[in-house]
């Protein structure tokens, strides 16, 4: 391949994680001789099941989903096949390619496009992973749909998200042919690709058997393993990365994390340490990472909630939370810094933040775990590591690191809302009014006991009327947190920089005076990362929903519904989900995003001057 991304050709070397774990130590060390004496890196790449579990049925399925210790190998053969595809589609005039999917159908494509950008000549890069119309429409109307090609990638073939992204996809470039007089035989299949898997998966796609390609994944490749496989390298080929060398890094670290000794196995050293922690309290996994490489974060977050959340345990992983002092920080903290060493070695004279703050992390007591990169393309060494990691981390915990148990509550819910919306009923608040503000354009909707209570407080043990403002009702959704609670954004609202850093400065906020982690995700996208974590996680967690309303829907072409109500269920949905188990969720609804989210803050502000 030509003009290739980067100049690294030698496979890259597996350096080990420097643990500093403090008074963990001695439990780390015990980890290490138990996984030494039961040989779980042999038996890990053995593919034995009965590292995670002595359950029979639970072990077949963990036998069909281990393909991915093999993929870095399996896939360097495809090279060359892929470099002629990307290469062919820039050679058919394509100037962007669109990922039109979800969790770990489109972070990974996400983290190579923002880490690496795009080599010239070849396409750029853009993902689709929200259905809020407002999204949809800034991430595709100013494309030329006859020179965007289109990637359906889902594992399943039946995942709401992608398919709704196609036939919208699909529509526009129809239009767009017909209105350039295009003949008859020339349809929108040309200008789409699938990634998927065999048999029914692929069968699902509607139009697939028109596709200008269809790339079908190994089936024992969960999705979120699957980085280093065509739903990662079919984008990268267009991007114009260097594949050989992406996935020389990938196989040196296999290499590495065959290593029997676990404290000098790069993946097997690193699992044992945050599973420890984790079972020790220490749980909020928190990034620290430099800003070249910080998209992994969002890429590490599904692989490690999905993973290992479930069943009352789990570790919660912390991205992009700023920055705060020290003292703001609980007990329940594990920072992981994630250097990259070529802007190191031109910032020597310079510490950085992130260093400043993990050496005083140190020093303080909590945990810190440092990983050095050497050069951006270590990022598919990377992705193997913490996929041994994660694995290993789930024997830690005693739970089945493949499995998702949880994720189809939130779904089952969302089809139910979207059922009554096919059958014509009409469209009403699911939930009773907390309060409204008519100046901030704010209305809560609570939870069972957030209802139940509204309006009331407590007094020395009786009852008594409370003052029924937005910051009142924040103020006691606030005192239902837990002193190890994680605070959870979940935004069903559309990405912009704007909110971003609205939500940047409320997680600030929440930590700074709660001393408690703070996550932050855009719907449905977090659905499929975070989302299991939520409901079959650690019951620590606190949730404060934002939608919004939808000035410009969208209609989904030949569906009975539209943008706006496909998110809107699934907001729903997930309230539903995470009522259902008991844990507290309030709804913040805003009439208009950005005004809102300055007025929630300041909310916010005035309710924690309450506690």
């Amino acid at each position: 391949m030509d003009a290739p991304m980067t100049d690294t050709t030698a496979a890259a070397s597996a350096p080990l994680p420097r643990l500093a774990l403090g008074e963990h130590e001695a439990a780390y060390s015990g980890a290490v001789a138990l996984a030494r004496d039961e040989s779980w890196a042999e038996r890990l790449f053995d593919r034995d099941p009965s590292l995670w579990s002595s359950n029979e049925r639970v072990q077949a399925a963990i036998a069909e989903r281990l393909g991915w210790l093999d993929a870095p190998i399996h896939f360097s053969e495809q090279i060359a096949a892929l470099e002629g595809f990307g290469q062919g589609i820039r050679d058919a005039g394509f100037t962007t390619a669109v990922v039109g999917g979800m969790g770990g159908s489109s972070l990974a494509p996400e983290v190579l496009a923002q880490t690496f950008g795009t080599a010239e000549g070849w396409l750029a890069l853009r993902v689709l992973d929200s259905t809020d119309p407002a999204a949809v429409a800034t991430t595709v109307d100013d494309l030329d749909p006859l020179a965007t090609l289109w990637i359906v990638a889902s594992k399943s073939g039946t995942t709401t998200e992608p398919l709704a992204f196609h036939a919208d996809a699909w529509d526009r470039a129809e239009r767009a042919l017909r209105a350039r007089n295009a003949p008859r035989n020339e349809h929108a299949g040309e200008l789409t690709i699938a990634i998927t898997d065999p048999g029914k998966s692929v069968e699902a796609i509607p139009h697939h058997d028109e596709l200008r390609e269809v790339f079908l994944n190994p089936p024992d490749i969960g999705g979120r393993y699957s980085a280093l496989t065509y739903v990662g390298l079919v984008p990268a080929s267009l991007i114009g990365l260097d594949l050989d060398a992406l996935l020389a890094s990938a196989i040196a670290m296999l290499g590495a994390c065959r290593d029997p000794e676990p404290e000098t196995n790069p993946g097997v050293s690193l699992g044992l340490a945050i599973g420890t922690l984790a079972k020790a309290g220490r749980d909020k996994l928190t990034f620290l990472a430099d800003p070249a490489i910080a998209s992994f974060g969002s890429w590490l977050e599904q692989l490690l909630a999905e993973s290992t959340g479930k069943h009352g345990t789990g570790i919660v992983p912390v991205d992009r939370e700023p920055l705060g002092e020290l003292a703001s920080y609980g007990t329940d903290r594990v920072f992981v810094r994630l250097t990259l060493a070529a802007a190191h070695d031109a910032q020597a004279a310079a510490p950085t933040a992130g260093d400043i703050f993990a050496d005083a992390a140190a020093a303080a007591g909590h945990p810190v775990i440092r990983i050095a990169i050497a050069d951006p393309i270590d990022i598919g060494a990377e992705a193997f590591r913490w996929e041994v990691a994660t694995a290993i981390a789930g024997a830690v915990l005693g739970i089945d690191p493949f499995d998702q148990p949880n994720v189809e509550e939130a779904k089952e819910l969302t089809r139910k809302v979207l059922a009554a919306a096919s059958a014509g009923e009409r469209r009403s608040a699911p939930r009773a009014t907390l309060v409204t503000d008519a100046t901030t354009g704010i209305t809560l909707h609570g939870d069972a006991p957030l209802r139940l209570t509204g309006g009331t407080s407590t007094n020395g043990g009786s009852v008594v009327e409370s003052d029924r403002s937005v910051v009142a009702e924040l103020a006691r959704h606030l005192a239902r947190r837990k002193p190890n609670a994680y605070l959870a954004l979940q935004a069903f609202i559309a990405p912009s920089p704007a909110t971003d850093e609205a939500l940047d400065r409320i997680r600030a906020l929440l930590r700074d005076e709660t001393h408690c982690a703070t996550t932050a995700g855009y719907g449905p996208r977090f659905l499929h990362s975070t989302g299991q974590l939520h409901k079959g996680g650690p019951a620590t967690g606190w949730f404060l929903q934002l939608t919004s309303d939808h000035p410009a829907d969208r209609p989904i072409p030949g569906w009975p519904y539209s943008f706006g109500r496909l998110i809107d269920a699934q907001a729903e949905g997930d309230f539903a989900a995470i009522e259902s188990h008991d844990l507290p969720i309030l709804r913040v609804h805003l009439a208009d995003p950005a005004t809102g989210l300055a007025a929630l803050e300041q909310a916010l502000r005035e309710a924690l001057g309450r506690g």
